[in-house]
Order: structure tokens, then C-alpha cells, then sequence
């Protein structure tokens, strides 16, 4: 596609492989960056992303290639989180990330909903939009578990990833803004009346 708007088959199969592979991200360098088709080029990325992701195969890849983990806390949580969002009706995986490791282990899960990455740090943020399904969020310091549910609530819909009749996981770790502490998991509404009324403290 650096010459022509249409993509050859080498093209195609590098694109397709890279996903079925696992990989974040995927580029035709030359093709996007040099070519006289790089929107064509992108377009044409976009599509077979979207037609590898629906294939069955590529779901069985990647249920298969969850099986040798790790066993830390953190990587429970990510797996309960999706397998919470494959059997109910949440939209969203919110994610209070310092470091992007929560963020990052909930993608390699690839969970069928969005995950919305919140985190203080732009440098996390600029990290984890290369990641896979990751919608960032800058978010201020977080002091209580509560108000990060109030603030994931208000992403999610503020993305138009939920309405207020909808449901969310949260993750998060206590104590707050320190990497590596993700010790809790929350189904919340995102109707910010029925936080605080479940929580009045």
C-alpha cells in the first residue's frame, strides 16, 4: 500500500498474524508513514482487526493462552473482572492505575467490554493508550475507595461507554497511589444517587 490503495495479500497476513498473535498495536510503518495511501492504509488495518476479532479462533487463541498465568492477587482480580463482565451486562472495566499494571494485566485478559484506565500520571496515560481496549482518563489523586467509584461512574459515562441504568467493575488498590497494591474489585451502578446511598460513609 505504499503505491497502491489496495493491500496486498503479505500485507493482509503480517496485519492479521500480529493480532491473532496478541499483540497491543498494530502499524504498516512504510504504508502509513511514507506511502500514498496512509489513510487507506490504516483503514484497511482497521478492518482486518475488526474481521480477526470476530473470528472464533481468535477468541479460542486467546482463552487458550490464559491458562499458564500468574497467581498474584493482582492477576485474580483481572480474571474475576472479565470473567464478571463475559456472564453479566457490564460495560465497562475501570482500572485506578499509578504504574499501568492493572490496566495492562485487565487487556492481556481481553475482556470483552472497554477498559477505561484511570490514573493521575500523564506518562501512564500516554503508556497505556498503545494498550489493547484501553481508554485513559486522567484522573486527580485518589484518598478513598468510594471516590473512585464516584469518578469511574462519572468516566463511563462521560465516555459514553454507560448510561446511569448501567453497571461497572471497578479495580482498585488500598492504599491508594502506590503501584502494585490492586487488592479490590467492585461491581458499581453508575448512577452516582445509588453510590452514595449503598455508601453513605
Amino acid at each position: 500500500m505504499i503505491e497502491s490503495p489496495m493491500p496486498t495479500r503479505a500485507e493482509v497476513s503480517d496485519v492479521a498474524t500480529a493480532i491473532y498473535e496478541g499483540t497491543d498495536a498494530i502499524m504498516l510503518s512504510a504504508e502509513s508513514a511514507a506511502g500514498s495511501y496512509p489513510i487507506e492504509a490504516v483503514q484497511t488495518m482497521d478492518r482486518v482487526a475488526i474481521e480477526v476479532e470476530a473470528d472464533p479462533t481468535y477468541t479460542q487463541i486467546i482463552a487458550a493462552s490464559r491458562s499458564a498465568k500468574g497467581d498474584t492477587v493482582a492477576d485474580a482480580i483481572v480474571a474475576a473482572a472479565r470473567e464478571i463482565a463475559e456472564k453479566t451486562e457490564i460495560k465497562a472495566i475501570c482500572c485506578f492505575t499509578h504504574s499501568g499494571t492493572t490496566a495492562l494485566l485487565t487487556a492481556r485478559e481481553r475482556p470483552g467490554v472497554p477498559i477505561i484506565a484511570l490514573t493521575p500520571l500523564q506518562r501512564t496515560a500516554r503508556r497505556l493508550a498503545l494498550s489493547w481496549g484501553c481508554y485513559c482518563v486522567m484522573t486527580p489523586e485518589q484518598g478513598r475507595f468510594k471516590g473512585a467509584v464516584v469518578g469511574a461512574a462519572r468516566a463511563a459515562r462521560a465516555g459514553g461507554f454507560a448510561s446511569e441504568n448501567d453497571q461497572i467493575v471497578v479495580t482498585a488498590g488500598v492504599p491508594f497511589n502506590v503501584p502494585g497494591t490492586t487488592n479490590i474489585l467492585r461491581v458499581a451502578p453508575c448512577d452516582e444517587r445509588l453510590i452514595y446511598s449503598n455508601d453513605p460513609e
